[in-house]
């Protein structure tokens, strides 16, 4: 098959996916009455262009690192949304930011690896594939999956490249951003539905887990890439297989814990006691972490458009595509409160550093909260 033809295959299964998930989608379940049952204030608001990408917020002690649908990188002090640095790459961007705090790369639409170092542009690198995943800025270097699932690693410093994987795969790909993150010293890497752990150093596979099966009767049916964003606690790292399942890794061992078979087509999120996510018609579900048992599902919020979770306190927080924040509890999921932002859908997951958790709009809004 020729990268031509990879390329193509991936954004037709892509929209293929899409068309069937949202197809005479019915409408929302109207929201119930609900009396405010936890305090959560807004600290500061800020306006960006549009975000009309896959966006991965980069967050590091104190700061949040951002990108916009203009090309702007900027970096925000997270508990003032003061201004630290901004930048520019001079294109649209077509996958979010990664920062490890000191370096913050995106790559454009054109294929383009851009890094910067505070706000000024340090190299920038043609890659060659299409990438919607946002890089992972870790040791040094720059970390790239794109769509075609390999994966490519780059020098931070000056962006000499480093390795390169190319994995076999089926016929089709996700073009949804995919799982790439670091684990102590391995490199975990979605392949498939399978998740990979790499040694950074040169790319060498230390193991690989099988999260979901691939189901249907066609090559469509049977994407089951492993999607962000995925939640990590301690040795567990829990993941999302697109339309299969749900599962968690132990990644110090490079063993399965659990999977259970359910649809659904966006990240999770974990704390020691839940994995949460919502399927494809917003039936949210809460899992044993330790188990993956089933401790509570809510169809309270059907075909309301929502996103991947944050676990926060006493409460898990889905943003839907009316730009609205729903905080549930975390034990039985019962609603606790509602906030609103602008109107447009909620872009990616909240993300939260020390006590203040940042919400991203796809019109561009920042909005900054923090919980009682």
């Amino acid at each position: 098959m020729s990268r031509a033809w990879s390329l193509t295959a991936a954004l037709t299964a892509a929209a293929l996916t899409g068309c069937a998930l949202t197809a005479d989608k019915p409408k929302p379940k109207p929201l119930e009455e609900l009396t405010p049952q936890i305090a959560v204030h807004s600290v500061w608001n800020q306006k960006v262009d549009g975000v009309p990408f896959p966006l991965s917020v980069a967050e590091t002690p104190g700061v949040f690192t951002i990108a916009s649908g203009d090309g702007s990188v900027l970096a925000l002090q997270a508990d003032t949304g003061r201004e630290l640095w901004r930048g520019n790459v001079g294109a649209k961007i077509s996958a979010g930011v990664g920062s490890d705090g000191r370096f913050a790369s995106v790559v454009t639409r054109d294929g383009d690896l851009v890094t910067f170092e505070a706000g000024r542009l340090m190299w920038r690198k043609p890659l060659g594939l299409r990438v919607v995943t946002a890089p992972l800025v870790a040791g040094e270097r720059v970390f790239v999956l794109g769509v075609d699932r390999t994966v490519h690693a780059f020098d931070a410093l000056d962006g000499s490249k480093l390795w390169s994987v190319a994995r076999p795969g089926d016929p089709l790909t996700l073009a949804q951003a995919g799982v790439i993150a670091a684990f102590k010293d391995t490199l975990l890497v979605g392949q498939g539905a399978r998740l990979a752990g790499l040694d950074p150093l040169n790319g060498s596979i230390r193991w690989e887990v099988t999260v979901g099966s691939p189901r249907g009767t066609n090559e469509v049916e049977r994407l089951a890439d492993l999607v962000a964003p995925a939640g990590r606690v301690g040795d567990e790292v829990c993941v999302r297989s697109f339309q299969a399942a749900v599962g968690c890794v132990n990644a110090e061992k490079g063993t399965l814990a659990w999977t259970k078979n359910v649809g659904g087509t966006d990240g999770v999120a974990a704390d020691d006691q839940f994995v949460f996510g919502a399927d494809a018609t917003d039936r949210i579900t809460a899992w044993k972490t330790a188990s993956g048992d089933v401790a509570w599902s809510s169809e309270k919020l059907l075909y309301r458009g929502l996103g991947a979770p944050l676990s926060i306190g006493k409460a898990v927080v889905f943003g839907d595509s009316e730009g609205t924040l729903h905080f549930m509890s975390r034990d039985k999921g019962d609603a606790l409160l509602r906030l609103s932002t602008d109107g447009s859908a909620i872009s990616a997951a909240p993300v939260l550093s020390g006590a203040t958790m940042l919400v991203v709009t796809r019109n561009g809004g920042l909005y900054a909260f923090r919980p009682e």
